[in-house]
C-alpha cells in the first residue's frame, strides 16, 4: 500500500476547505463519538492559526483518496495543550528540563491513518515528512498511556516518555507525553516516500 500512495502538503486555507476529510479519517481511526466531532472541527480550525502551522494528507496515487493526516504547528504559551502541558512537566521534572523539551518545540497535534491503510507505512511516513526540515530544536506530543502501534512506532522514532499516566485538565483518560530530539530517527523499515514538491493549487 505504501508504494501507491503519495504525501501532499497543504496550506493553511486548503486545509480547512477540506476540513471533512481529515475529521472523518479522525473519526474513524479514534473511533471518535459523533457528539465530539464538532469540538473536534473547531479545535482544528484555530489549530491553523497557530505559528509555523504545517499539514500533511497521505492520497492514494491511483485516484487520489486520501488515507491519511498530519498537522503540527510551533508550540508556545497562550495554546491549551502546550500550557497544560508546560506545568505538568515543570511539577514533574523540574523548570529546566521541561524547558529544554518544550521552548522551541514542535508540537505534532495530529498524525492519523484511515484503518484500512494502517500498518503499511502511511503514519511513519507523514511524520518523518511532517518533522523534516523543522527549525525547532525538538517535537513533542500526547498519546494514549497504553502499549500501542502508534506507540511503539513513536519510540522506534527516537521519541522517549516525558510523563506517563497523565490526564488533561477537565479529566481525560491516561495520556503519555512524549518527546524527541530533531531530526527524527528513521525507522529501519520505513520505505522511500515522495512528497509533492509544493503544496496543492486550489
Amino acid at each position: 500500500m505504501a508504494t501507491a500512495t503519495v504525501l501532499r502538503e497543504l496550506r493553511p486555507r486548503e486545509f480547512l476547505r477540506d476540513l471533512e476529510i481529515p475529521l472523518a479519517i479522525y473519526a474513524d481511526a479514534m473511533d471518535a463519538a459523533a457528539a465530539t466531532l464538532p469540538g473536534r472541527r473547531d479545535l482544528m480550525r484555530r489549530h491553523t492559526g497557530y505559528p509555523g502551522f504545517r499539514a500533511l494528507h497521505a492520497q492514494q496515487a491511483s485516484d487520489g483518496q486520501v488515507v491519511g493526516f498530519a498537522y503540527g504547528f510551533h508550540g508556545q504559551g497562550g495554546q491549551w495543550w502546550y500550557d497544560a502541558v508546560w506545568s505538568a512537566l515543570t511539577h514533574a521534572v523540574g523548570r529546566s528540563l521541561a524547558a529544554y523539551w518544550l521552548a522551541d518545540c514542535l508540537e505534532v497535534a495530529e498524525v492519523h491513518v484511515d484503518k484500512r491503510h494502517q500498518r503499511s507505512g502511511v503514519g511513519t511516513a507523514m511524520l518523518l515528512a511532517l518533522t523534516s526540515g523543522r527549525p525547532e530544536h525538538t517535537t513533542v506530543l500526547s498519546t494514549p498511556d497504553r502499549d500501542s502501534t502508534a506507540r511503539r512506532l513513536y519510540r522506534r522514532m527516537g521519541f522517549t516518555d516525558l510523563l506517563t499516566g497523565y490526564s488533561f485538565p477537565g479529566g481525560s483518560p491516561p495520556y503519555a507525553l512524549m518527546g524527541a530530539v530533531l531530526p527524527l530517527r528513521e525507522p529501519a523499515s520505513a520505505t522511500d516516500w515522495s512528497l509533492s514538491a509544493s503544496p496543492s493549487v486550489s
